[in-house]
């Protein structure tokens, strides 16, 4: 659980920094129109702050992490976020600068998105065998609520 709780306050801190990026680096060169720069807070603070606050709950009710999924989609997920924001962020920087991206920097921008994707089947995984599991899986069951059993 602590992983999940570090890894939503890191979320927190680059979405907000990246926030603040985008707003003094288009105030600085007095650029007004559209960049991908604008989405990189939006997506660390929904799909990284957010995203693990939730799955914190999701770990207390099921146990996600007994599951053999769970390192798996740690890291993926982990890594497709990382290369989407970081992606975005270049691609945006060089959008507000007038300097051209090319293809190679979507192809990094996609890959991450592929590897959000994957990430979230392997979450799915992990949250089906914990839903699913044997009984016998489940001790700690008598502590949560009957309706979440």
């Amino acid at each position: 659980m602590k992983k999940l709780y570090w890894s939503a306050v890191v979320y927190l801190v680059l979405g907000l920094v990246g926030g603040l990026y985008y707003r003094e680096l288009t105030k600085a060169v007095e650029f007004t129109g559209p960049t991908e720069l604008g989405v990189v807070h939006t997506h660390l603070l929904v799909l990284g702050m957010t995203f693990f606050l939730i799955l914190i709950g999701l770990e207390r009710l099921f146990g996600l992490s007994r599951s053999a999924l769970f390192p798996w989609f740690l890291r993926t997920y982990h890594a497709g976020l990382v290369l989407t924001a970081g992606a975005l962020a270049v691609i945006g920087t060089r959008t507000v600068l007038g300097l051209p991206s090319g293809a190679a920097l979507a192809g990094v921008s996609g890959l991450g998105h592929i590897l959000l994707t994957v990430g979230l089947a392997l979450l799915f995984g992990c949250l089906r065998t914990r839903l699913f599991a044997p009984a016998s899986d489940n001790a700690d069951d008598a502590a949560r609520p009957a309706a979440l059993r």
